[in-house]
C-alpha cells in the first residue's frame, strides 16, 4: 500500500529524566519518517515553554515540529508574543485549540473558542502557519448536540483552518459519518483520525471518561477479562487498533495522527504492521 501521510504527538516532559527519554522515544519513532510531530501543552499555557523547548529541539534533530496552542486564559498579546516567538524560530505549523480552563481559573480570556483563535491567526500572521484544528466524530463533551459541534467545526475550517485532527476513537462508522456530514456543510479540508493505541485499560477508560471517547463494549468486556495480564492486553489492543487503522485507510482517511504518550513501542509496531 501507499504509506500515507501521518504524525505523532508527544507532552512536554517535566524532568530531566523525562526529556532524555523522550528524545530515546524520538530516535525510534523518527525511523517511521513521520510528515511532522505535534507537541501539547497544558491549560492556560502552564507549559508552553516546555512545549516550545521540545518543539526546537525536534527541530535540531531535522523534523518539523507543530506546537500545540490554546486560546483559554490568553490574551491578544500574550498570544500575539507566542507566534511571533514561533515565527522567529521558525515553526510553520501549528495545532490550534480552544483548550481547558485550568482549576481554579476565574476567567476565560479573550478569546471563548478556537475558531476565534484561527481568526486571531490569519488576522496575525497571514499564511505563514500551516493551521491544524481539532475534530470530534463522537461529538465535543461540551457540545450541546451533534449538529452544534459539527457546525463549530465548519467555523473554525472557514476561519482559516487547513486541516483537522481527530479525537481519538474505536469505531470507523463514526469518522466517516462526521466527514460525509462535514463535507456536505461545505469543510473540504483533510480530516486526520486521531489514534490512541491500547497498552493499558485502567488508564484508556480514565483517559476516555474525561475526553467522551467511546469505547465499545465489546472491546471494554474483552480488555477487563484480561485483569492484570498486560502482555494479552497489549496483543489484543495491537489487534483491535491495527483493524481500526486498516479500516480508514482503505476508507479514504488521508492519514493517521497518533496519541504516542511518549511511547515508541505500540505505535511502532501498529505502523509496521500497517505499512507490510
Amino acid at each position: 500500500m501507499e504509506t500515507p501521510n501521518f504524525s505523532i504527538e508527544f507532552f512536554p516532559p517535566k524532568t530531566g529524566e523525562g526529556a532524555e527519554k523522550l528524545r530515546l522515544v524520538r530516535q525510534k519513532l523518527a525511523d517511521l519518517r513521520p510528515t511532522y510531530f505535534s507537541v501539547t501543552f497544558g491549560a492556560g499555557g502552564t507549559t508552553q515553554q516546555g512545549t516550545l523547548q521540545t518543539v526546537l529541539e525536534i527541530q535540531s534533530e531535522g523534523h518539523e515540529a507543530a506546537p500545540h496552542l490554546s486560546c483559554i486564559g490568553g490574551t491578544r498579546e500574550s498570544l500575539r508574543a507566542i507566534l511571533q516567538q514561533f515565527r522567529d524560530n521558525g515553526i510553520r505549523r501549528l495545532v490550534a485549540l480552544r483548550g481547558d480552563l485550568p482549576s481554579g481559573y476565574g476567567g476565560a480570556g479573550e478569546f471563548r473558542y478556537a475558531n476565534e483563535l484561527v481568526e486571531f491567526i490569519r488576522q496575525e500572521t497571514g499564511d505563514w502557519f500551516h493551521i491544524e484544528v481539532a475534530a470530534y466524530p463522537e461529538m465535543h463533551p461540551q457540545a450541546r448536540s451533534p449538529q452544534d459541534d459539527l457546525q463549530a467545526f465548519a467555523r473554525k475550517v472557514q476561519a482559516g483552518a487547513n486541516a483537522a485532527i481527530t479525537q481519538y476513537f474505536y469505531n470507523a462508522d463514526a469518522y466517516f459519518q462526521f466527514v460525509d456530514n462535514a463535507r456536505k456543510l461545505g469543510v473540504d479540508v483533510p480530516v486526520v483520525p486521531g489514534i490512541m493505541p491500547i497498552t493499558n485499560y485502567t488508564q484508556l477508560m480514565r483517559f476516555s471518561d474525561m475526553c467522551g471517547a467511546e469505547i465499545p463494549r465489546w472491546v471494554r468486556v474483552k480488555l477487563a477479562s484480561f485483569g492484570d495480564d498486560t502482555a494479552s492486553i497489549k496483543a489484543f489492543g495491537l489487534d483491535v487498533v491495527t483493524g481500526l487503522c486498516e479500516r480508514l485507510l482503505a476508507g479514504g482517511a488521508p492519514g493517521l495522527h497518533f496519541y504516542s504518550m511518549n511511547q515508541a513501542v505500540a505505535t511502532t509496531a501498529i505502523w509496521q504492521r500497517l505499512v507490510k
